[in-house]
């Protein structure tokens, strides 16, 4: 079923887990993370991210979307993720996203504010949900060909600020990950977690959490982050499992990337203490 994320956010709040977010690229890869999520009786966020749109259009994505959330059986959020323009965002809300990103994060405060309020006036009359990034994830920090991090911390009392001034749904918070692939494991600031989250009512999000330590996102899971972005372990996942096994044929090539991710969602979702439908009835 095509949800919303209000009442699955409540109910991970209230259980202390998370819930996946699985970004797809194509129809194999939504196919896979709505059948594992229907499979395991799990509530899923499938998002689509807009630097994607040159792989796959933001038409073709609604309606791939929409069709595998509304077949499910699961609570299935078709979220927007990274709308970096307010245009694309409005595009997305009017295909049937009912979940939308504004990330204006890398912009000075006062101009992410008002991006966020502009979004969040347009997707409340439409009933569409909006998450905003405040600090930034950006990519670097023990991140394959960068020497550095672009990554910035979110700072407690501008979060509060933020919250109040733009009414955002929930929030994407920098605490340490950052977007790819690593080649180390990244420092989580969970004591700057704990002060969000005491400081903060909404839902919090992760991103960058592919290759982030199994123990530092079971960690967020139990510390106030209630959606946990995944992208590039599907990918490595997929890759690997081809390298491994070389199929000759594309039927086979295509199983074999489908099995991979079905394994890897299976795996974050009993890392996060994801709960089932009938759990949290």
């Amino acid at each position: 079923m095509l949800v919303t994320s209000t009442n699955l956010f409540q109910k991970a709040q209230k259980n202390s887990y998370a819930i996946p977010a699985t970004n797809f690229i194509d129809l194999d890869s939504a196919r896979t993370f709505v059948n594992t999520a229907e499979k395991l009786r799990k509530p899923l966020i499938l998002p689509f991210a807009q630097a994607h749109a040159e792989v796959l259009p933001l038409e073709e994505a609604a309606l791939i979307g929409k069709y595998f959330a509304e077949k499910s059986k699961m609570p299935v959020v078709l979220h927007l993720d990274h709308g970096e323009d307010i245009d694309f965002i409005e595009r997305a809300i009017q295909l049937g996203f009912t979940s939308v990103m504004i990330d204006a994060s890398q912009e000075k405060l006062d101009e992410n504010i008002r991006k966020t309020r502009e979004v969040v006036n347009l997707a409340r009359l439409n009933g569409v949900v909006v998450e905003a990034e405040i600090g930034h994830v950006g990519s670097g920090i023990n991140y394959e060909n960068h020497d550095h991090t672009d990554s910035i911390y979110t700072e407690v009392e501008d979060a509060v600020h933020f919250v109040e001034s733009t009414k955002v749904d929930s929030l994407a918070v920098s605490i340490g990950t950052a977007h790819g692939i690593y080649k180390g494991e990244p420092h989580i600031n969970f004591e700057r977690l704990d002060e969000i989250t005491a400081a903060l009512q909404i839902p919090l999000v992760l991103h960058g959490g592919s290759s982030s330590g199994d123990e530092n996102l079971a960690r967020c899971a139990k510390s106030g982050i209630c959606k946990i972005n995944i992208f590039t372990d599907f990918i490595s996942g997929a890759l690997k499992a081809i390298e491994e096994e070389r199929p000759e044929d594309y039927l086979s090539l295509k199983q074999l990337s489908n099995q991979a991710m079905e394994k890897v969602l299976t795996h974050y979702f009993d890392l996060f203490k994801t709960m089932s439908v009938e759990e949290f009835k």
